[in-house]
């Protein structure tokens, strides 16, 4: 009576089927093959899987599919699986439209995350200020001086502790009245977390 691997085999050689021929018609190695043949079990995958590979070379050969079948079962009776078997095939990245809801909702929370980390260092951040005018050790020789500049925009600024006026940009522009005695000019930004940012200049009023 003849074993699973000497029909196999033999139904092979007739069909003129070499071992790499029957792997590129069943897509199983050729060494599994070759191991069925030779019936080395302990070379082969999980039985399930042997199953399978029997029945797909069967096919392939013109075997009478389920006395392959029950031949294998009384050459190759089921084993306990000990491990996890190593598959076959190895595994392919597939993109999914889960992946692409996952990703994208991914990317919204990390927008959003962003936004708000952003906007509260901002908020605790001292605000900006530049001053273009007055520049320091600058002479005035009128009761005037005009003060200019920009800052953000939401930040309140203040002259000599008078309020200034800032446009939708955080720029602004004004007059303060001076004396002879003006030695200084401070110009503060003042955030809605109360940070400041002092420039000061040193003007001479003649």
């Amino acid at each position: 009576m003849k074993t699973i691997g000497q029909i196999l085999k033999s139904a092979r050689i007739k069909k003129k089927y070499s071992l790499k021929k029957l792997e590129e018609a069943t897509r199983i190695k050729s060494d599994f093959i070759e191991a069925m043949e030779k019936e080395k079990w302990e070379d082969l995958p999980p039985p399930p899987t042997v199953l399978g590979f029997v029945k797909s070379v069967s096919t392939t050969l013109g075997i009478d599919e389920k006395a392959a079948v029950a031949v294998l079962k009384r050459d190759y009776p089921p084993k306990p699986i000990t491990q996890n078997p190593r598959p076959d095939v190895s595994s392919k990245f597939v993109w999914s439209p889960k992946l692409t809801f996952a990703v994208g909702v991914g990317i919204v929370i990390a927008g959003i995350l962003g936004y708000l980390i952003f906007q509260y260092a901002k908020f605790v951040s001292p605000p900006s200020l530049r001053i273009d005018s007055p520049k320091e050790g600058e002479i005035v020789t009128s009761r005037v001086l005009a003060i200019s500049g920009s800052g953000d925009s939401d930040a309140k600024i203040m002259a000599n502790n008078q309020p200034v006026m800032t446009d939708q940009d955080g720029k602004f522009s004004t007059s303060l009245e001076v004396t002879p005695e003006t030695k200084e000019v401070v110009i503060k930004a003042i955030s809605r977390s109360g940070k400041e940012t002092i420039v000061s200049r040193r003007i001479e009023v003649r």
